[in-house]
């Protein structure tokens, strides 16, 4: 039986994934094979001895310590594209009251608590509308810095809301250029991008290359005008240098899923409560895929939407299958193949991939391993993890 312990508020939708004939699953299981988790920080929690892999039902993972884990040969997962919707229709809200003086215009009229009278009240708001003014997005440039499973749906949504958009990914990826609309205008570079957008909105992970690549060098290429949406990380953004850009007006708006007490009161600060992904759908979606990629991992040794390791999945066609990671050095693999043809075991499919430092293999027997086998792997100079699945 496989024993994976939860924190916190996991959807019931995911976890029915996990038959509990094979599975023991909750918040007080003991010697876990896996954790699954959304917000739960890991930094500072002690990493079990019988730990293989953990999967955040969510895209970022800054609150797993990845590379302790990859040192240790535990598999993280994470659910890339399972709420991109739900941040994508929150994008498509943050353009209009950030164009709108929406929220403005409502909060005046729940001041009007001393009118009785509606025919006072409609020319009262009648005289007074002209205050809250926007202007349309339809016409205006969207610039979109990453294209992943976000990013490219929040291009494609703001071409149908009639704004021209223009994109900036340097890793993007062929899955993600197919679902990319061809009406994207594909920029060199971010700051050829920044000239030319009206808005400026963040897709990107929160990694050592992204942090605070919204800086006060960046911030003085920005169109005047232009506002920023940061939907995607704090860490990508440079808050006291955005706040300068602010008070001289060089920046219009800042508008963002990450408030910070220095931002508070500030009318050129649309704050969002960190509520990107709160909907019931995508909670939905991500404790499914979460708990898809745990099952297939631990039943076959796949791994898909890994952050760590590289994706690597084969079919079962028979046999007994061994998977091992290993540092990503020479004759690892070899060594192992050799401790199989010392013991006559016949291998009748096997795939190895490699991601930085780190490389898996899956490897389908003819025969059952024996103790003796699996020991002598195990000991092979830069094996980390083995398992019979």
């Amino acid at each position: 039986m496989y024993r994976i312990r939860t924190y916190n508020q996991i959807s019931s939708k995911g976890l029915s994934r996990l038959p509990s004939d094979y599975y023991l699953v909750g918040p007080e299981v003991d010697n876990p094979d896996a954790l699954m988790l959304r917000s739960q920080k890991l930094h500072e929690v002690p990493v079990p001895e019988s730990l293989l892999a953990v999967a955040r039902a969510g895209a970022g993972v800054n609150n797993i310590p990845v590379e302790e884990y990859t040192r240790r040969g535990i598999v993280v997962f994470n659910t890339p594209g399972a709420n991109a919707n739900a941040v994508k229709e929150l994008v498509a809200a943050a353009l209009l009251l950030g164009s709108r003086r929406i929220l403005d215009g409502m909060n005046r009229v729940q001041e009007l608590k001393d009118i009785h009278d509606p025919e006072e009240m409609a020319r009262l708001l009648e005289k007074e509308k002209k205050q809250f003014a926007g202007s349309e997005i339809a016409g205006k440039t969207l610039g979109v810095i990453g294209l992943g499973a976000i990013g490219s749906m929040v291009a494609n949504m703001a071409l149908e809301l009639g704004m021209k958009v223009a994109g900036y990914d340097p890793a993007l990826s062929v899955e993600a250029a197919w679902r990319l609309s061809s009406r994207v205008e594909k920029v060199d570079n971010i700051e050829a991008l920044l000239g030319i957008s009206d808005f400026v909105s963040l897709h990107v992970p929160a990694i050592k290359q992204t942090h605070h690549l919204i800086n006060a060098d960046t911030l003085a290429r920005f169109r005047p005008g232009a506002k920023l949406l940061n939907f995607a990380r704090e860490q990508i953004v440079d808050v006291s240098a955005v706040i300068e850009a602010l008070d001289q007006n060089r920046l219009a708006a800042y508008i963002t899923d990450f408030p910070v007490p220095a931002l508070l009161g500030r009318k050129d600060a649309l704050l969002f409560p960190h509520i990107g992904a709160s909907t019931a759908e995508a909670e939905e979606n991500c404790s499914i895929m979460a708990a898809g990629q745990l099952k297939d991992f631990l039943e076959n040794g796949n791994i898909i939407n890994s952050v760590n390791f590289p994706q690597t999945r084969m079919a079962r066609n028979g046999g007994y299958r061994i998977t091992f990671s290993n540092d990503n050095v020479p004759r690892v693999l070899g060594t192992v193949l050799s401790v199989l043809a010392d013991h006559n075991v016949n291998v009748l499919d096997m795939v190895n991939k490699s991601l930085g430092d780190m490389a898996y293999n899956i490897i389908d027997i003819e025969s059952e391993p024996t103790d003796e086998i699996t020991r002598a792997i195990a000991s092979a100079e830069g094996v980390k993890q083995v398992r019979l699945v």
